[in-house]
């Protein structure tokens, strides 16, 4: 039985696969078919037949006999033969041949293929003649009439060309020409040809139509504007130089022969419509020019400054050298008294001999300005030079002098800072002692010494001399620190004091009842009459919170509120 199934099974497995590649390659078949069709029925002949409304001459004709050929070759051999191949592959399909179906269908695409490329070629190529032909058409109308304006323009104006025009109207009869050229060309139904020289007499045109524009206005620059300014800059020059100017160093005579020769080479340029070099020469000069005019404004500048400041400067020298002398003489006398360091002791020394160095700048800035060979520009410079440098000189001496000053405000500060220190102390002491407490700590005996310790070295300090105010300051600032920390920490040891007693007051109610807190607190009032209050304090505050918790931070709010109101 096993026998009889098994080739049953595969026969029906084949018939499958069969099927369903039949089925596979009848649908690429459809394809193909339809595909074929899709070509066949374009109306491509319709299409070519639009060129018949040109001049069926020259390339248009032949182009047209190229596509009629190329389309009918199309239909009556590549479409009869895709027609005999998908017959074949049918065939083939329904004879299961799938792998010889296979080879003809491809052989069918690449028929299509090609088929569907000439298709798009010729409506291409069809396209871009029309296209031409429209272009051309509408292009060279404005063309002509650009021509026609620049002919208006260039004869209206011609005085405004000047050297400029033999050329402008040579390039004008070009047009001429070209216009000619593709009428012809048109006519005998070379539209692309055509295109061609419209595409070359748009560019032509915007060149043309741009010396039109740019023409006169360089002219008026070559003729008129710049050789005035040159001029204007010949008379300023000899104007300046005749009321003492010195000029030389801006080469000005030298180039200004150099612009009026250039501007005739330049005025070739143009004649011959070199307009890409002439016109940024033209700019470049212009610049150049305003740059002279900047100069000169910047010598007429400078010689005000050095006229109204070179006097002036010397006044500021001489009064300066006198101020840094008495400055030196009070620093001498200064450093009797004061220690003064040793970078501010020399400042005094060191500016006198800068100022000297100065005064010999001056002297022989003084002379370049007598002898008049010197430009004014220059002058200003070290002029200026030296006053930043004499008012830099200036500022430290105004600066050491408030240093001195501040010695002596700094001194009256620190002995007043000495005598409340000492009374800070003295009141601490006073109110300790007054203080109803059972005695004083060691502790706080021996802060009380070192405070005094600390104000007797700065009254050491003072009375030094020369009067060292960095060590002063050092020894005021550790003495305040240690008078205002015993003085803070007497007040906290009388606060706590009270807050023991009171803690025990509160107590002594529960002591009979309460031997643990009789015990503590007697522990803590023996730390109290032995002076070691802050044992007695942790003691007596523990005994009560454990007895009732609350109890301590009440106390402490009391003795808060007593101590406010003293």
């Amino acid at each position: 039985m096993e026998y009889i199934i098994i080739p049953i099974i595969l026969l029906l497995i084949l018939a499958i696969v069969g099927f369903m590649m039949r089925r596979k390659h009848v649908a690429i078949i459809a394809k193909l078919e339809h595909e074929k069709l899709q070509i066949q029925h374009k109306p491509i002949n319709e299409e070519i037949s639009k060129v018949k409304s040109l001049n069926m001459n020259g390339e248009t004709e032949e182009m047209f006999e190229r596509w009629r050929n190329t389309w009918d070759e199309v239909i009556d051999v590549h479409m009869t033969k895709i027609d005999s191949l998908l017959f074949d592959a049918e065939e083939q399909i329904n004879r299961l041949r799938f792998k010889k179906a296979k080879l003809i269908e491809r052989e069918i695409e690449d028929y299509i293929q090609k088929c569907d490329q000439d298709k798009d070629k010729i409506l291409e190529e069809l396209n871009e003649l029309i296209g031409s032909e429209e272009k051309n058409r509408i292009e060279i109308e404005q063309l002509k009439e650009y021509y026609r304006s620049a002919r208006k323009t260039l004869l209206a104006h011609q005085h405004s060309f000047g050297i400029a025009l033999p050329a402008l109207e040579k390039k004008l009869e070009t047009f001429v020409q070209k216009f000619d050229e593709f009428d012809v060309l048109t006519n005998e139904g070379n539209y692309l040809q055509a295109r061609e020289i419209v595409i070359s007499l748009n560019q032509e045109s915007q060149e043309i139509f741009d010396y039109i524009n740019d023409v006169p206005t360089i002219l008026t620059e070559l003729q008129v504007k710049l050789p005035g300014a040159v001029q204007e800059l010949r008379n300023g020059q000899r104007e300046m130089e005749e009321q003492s100017y010195y000029l030389q160093h801006l080469e000005l005579t030298e180039a200004l022969n150099k612009y009026e020769k250039e501007f005739a080479s330049l005025k070739n340029g143009l004649a011959a419509l070199k307009i890409a070099i002439v016109k940024p020469r033209v700019v470049e000069i212009n610049e150049e020019i305003d740059h002279f005019y900047d100069l000169l404004e910047k010598e007429v500048i400078a010689k005000n400054y050095v006229d109204q400041n070179c006097d002036r400067l010397l006044s500021s020298i001489t009064n300066i050298i006198a101020s840094t002398k008495l400055v030196g003489e009070e620093a001498a006398y200064v450093q009797q008294s004061y220690h003064l360091n040793e970078k501010d002791a020399e400042v005094p020394k060191i500016a006198l001999k800068q100022l000297e160095a100065l005064q010999r700048r001056y002297d022989l800035l003084a002379m370049r300005v007598r002898e008049e060979q010197s430009a004014y520009s220059s002058l200003q410079e070290e002029l200026i030079e030296i006053s930043e440098e004499l008012e830099r000189i200036h500022e430290e001496q105004e600066h050491l002098s408030n240093t001195m000053k501040k010695l002596r405000i700094d001194e009256n500060k620190a002995r007043t800072q000495v005598e409340k220190l000492k009374k800070i102390l003295q009141e601490t002491d006073r109110i300790l002692n007054k203080a109803n407490i059972p005695g004083i700590p060691e502790e706080m005996d021996a802060r009380l010494d070192e405070a005094a310790e600390h104000i007797y070295l700065v009254m050491q300090s003072l009375q030094e001399v020369p009067l060292n105010m960095g060590t002063v300051h050092n020894n005021l600032n550790a003495a305040t620190l240690c008078v205002e920390d015993v003085n803070a920490k007497a007040h906290e040891l009388i606060e706590n004091v009270m807050l023991i007693e009171r803690i025990i007051q509160y107590g002594n109610r529960h002591r009979a009842t309460n031997p643990k807190l009789n015990m503590r607190l007697a522990e803590a009032e023996e730390a109290f009459h032995q002076f070691r209050y802050v044992k007695a304090l942790e003691e007596a505050g523990t005994a009560v919170e454990e007895m009732e918790p609350g109890a301590l931070k009440r106390i402490q709010e009391i003795v808060a509120e007593e101590s406010m109101s003293k």
